[in-house]
């Protein structure tokens, strides 16, 4: 069950099944960026593909010496495309492969177009997704919802991208969703539809406990999204934004060039992929002890190159001594701008009492302390209209609520009227009327355990009381304690024992701190393994695009990777 294996399985082989000699790799907007998450251009570079193009460029030239080898989602503008090529071939041969199911007519349309017999083979490999973490995927949409129900071209893509990831891991899923989502049902109906359809497809090896699928709706636990996080990845996405593994730091005080834009990824990045899941203050030390590390292996500067022995080490060693300086001087950067924004945002003040509104009780504190943190001039927008979201959640149907003088206070600091409307919009979206399950009760007795963070400079004792929803939701399934009227199969279940392989998809999108939930269950609970999706992986900032897309009339998908339409087989 891991779904950066899965895509870089299919990647490898298609570049190995065309043979030696030099290549060109054929893509579109979304199997780039499918490709670029889980191999680096280096390591392509190594399996003789010399060349990266998009099929739909007009500047191709014709290059008769190299392999095609194209890697391409089924939509009609893709096979449109193709048939073009195909009867002017820029390249000797075609290896062909789709991202997803695709029609027989459509293939019999390319082979019509293949007058000249340069098509080597075609195949169906299903790396239809994002592949972020080995647990964790993506589709990179936000906005899937028009009100409460499904963007149709959305629903299209997210059940192509659901199959696919279905049939990378090799999985024919008992299906539940969330009862008191019509989208969840929606996506469970149109995943097994498909399944239906293509049985020859997914008749896979039967296991003796049959692998679950399980439909949640982003809308059930409006909080998790709206949180500061503190762990290295999810702090990134949070503060900076992680863009298929991309940073901007162009707006970093003075970026060198280089640095402008930086890739993290925990394929090529051992540092990255060491630190992911630690808190800032951790990450700190190990910042620290990667510097001195480097210090010592660094190339002394009168070194003496006295023979060809002496200057074979040092141009054998050269190259592992500019990958460290790169990583290190990429990392400094990073976390340097996370511990520059978080002082200037006063982020630890905002994050305490952040989880104090997600986690405890006391009303009369929470609107005091929101109140007064309004009044402290470094709180920019964004922060203060997320303390009043969060209150606006909490204590939504509390005696007291207090909602009205906050957004008055909101609005005497200046904050602009689209935040103020978005403090409803996250009510509309995720208040008690909506949600399925009791995401605060206000009776529980919160145990409180205070974290205290130490390593880099001004970051101490920083909060992370919170535990996601589905944190919660997914101890109840393992322990088979979830409850069948609220998440009940589609269709018939004899599924009694504890379920071992889980594929849980958010609509709406997931989150770093959940993935970071169902990492740990994952190391924790020997026997059973969770797989993490969403429509998209969100920020705060990304979870709002959602929140207004859902809750503001006629307004329709805010940024995704386009939409296809619904695959058949050939």
């Amino acid at each position: 069950m891991n779904v950066t294996q899965a895509v870089k399985q299919y990647v490898s082989k298609m570049i190995e099944s065309s043979g030696p000699g030099m290549k060109v790799l054929v893509m579109d907007k979304e199997t780039t960026s499918i490709v670029s998450m889980v191999y680096t251009q280096s390591e392509i570079l190594q399996k003789e593909v010399y060349l990266f193009e998009r099929i739909d460029s007009q500047s191709r030239e014709n290059m008769k010496h190299l392999k095609a080898i194209c890697f391409l989602r089924p939509t009609k503008d893709n096979v449109e495309y193709l048939i073009q090529e195909l009867r002017r071939p820029k390249y000797s041969v075609y290896f062909i492969y789709f991202s997803n199911v695709i029609s027989k007519s459509e293939v019999k349309a390319l082979a019509e177009a293949d007058e000249q017999e340069v098509v080597a083979e075609v195949q169906e490999f299903y790396g239809d997704f994002i592949a972020v973490n080995p647990h964790l995927f993506s589709l990179n949409i936000v906005g899937c919802a028009r009100g409460r129900a499904w963007d149709p071209a959305l629903l299209s893509r997210t059940t192509q991208g659901l199959t696919s990831l279905l049939l990378a891991l090799k999985k024919c899923p008992m299906i539940r969703y969330q009862h008191s989502s019509d989208m969840a049902k929606r996506l469970a109906e149109s995943v097994k539809q498909i399944i239906t359809k293509e049985y020859e497809l997914f008749d896979f090896r039967k296991t003796e406990v049959p692998p679950l699928l399980l439909i949640v709706d982003r809308s059930d636990d409006a909080v998790t999204p709206l949180l500061n996080q503190w762990t290295y990845q999810a702090m990134v996405h949070e503060l900076l934004g992680l863009n298929n593994n991309r940073i901007d730091l162009s707006r970093v005080p003075g970026v060198s060039k280089e640095l402008r834009e930086v890739v993290l990824s925990a394929e090529s990045d051992d540092f990255y992929a060491s630190n992911l899941y630690l808190n800032f203050g951790e990450i700190g030390t190990n910042i620290k002890n990667l510097m001195e590390d480097f210090q010592k292996k660094k190339p002394k500067g009168q070194q003496k190159l006295e023979s060809i022995a002496d200057m074979k080490a040092f141009v054998d060693n050269y190259p592992q001594f500019k990958k460290m300086s790169g990583t290190v001087s990429k990392h400094v950067t990073v976390v340097g701008e996370l511990s520059r924004l978080v002082s200037e945002r006063s982020l630890m003040e905002v994050s305490e009492l952040e989880q104090e509104l997600a986690c405890q009780s006391d009303h009369s504190s929470a609107q005091q302390n929101v109140s007064r943190l309004l009044q402290n001039p470094k709180l920019n927008e964004l922060d203060a209209a997320r303390l009043v979201m969060l209150y606006a959640l909490r204590y939504e149907k509390h005696s007291s609520n207090n909602l009205p003088a906050l957004m008055k206070e909101l609005h005497r600091k200046g904050v602009s009227e689209s935040y103020g409307r978005m403090v409803q919009a996250v009510v509309e979206y995720g208040g008690k009327r909506v949600r399925g399950t009791d995401l605060i009760n206000p009776n529980d007795a919160v145990a409180i355990t205070k974290q205290f963070f130490k390593g880099l400079k001004g970051v101490e004792n920083v909060y992370t009381q919170h535990q996601p929803l589905l944190q919660e939701t997914l101890d109840q399934l393992i322990k088979g304690r979830l409850k069948d009227s609220q998440y009940p199969y589609l269709g018939p279940s004899t599924l009694r024992d504890r379920p071992q392989d889980i594929v849980v998809f958010v609509i709406g999108g997931a989150t770093y701190e959940e993935a970071q939930s169902v990492y740990s269950l994952n190391r924790s609970t020997p026997g059973v393994r969770v797989v993490l999706g969403g429509t998209t992986i969100h920020n705060t900032k990304s979870f709002l695009d959602e929140v207004m897309a859902a809750t503001t009339p006629g307004r329709g998908a805010e940024r995704s990777q386009g939409s296809g339409r619904p695959a058949s087989r050939r």
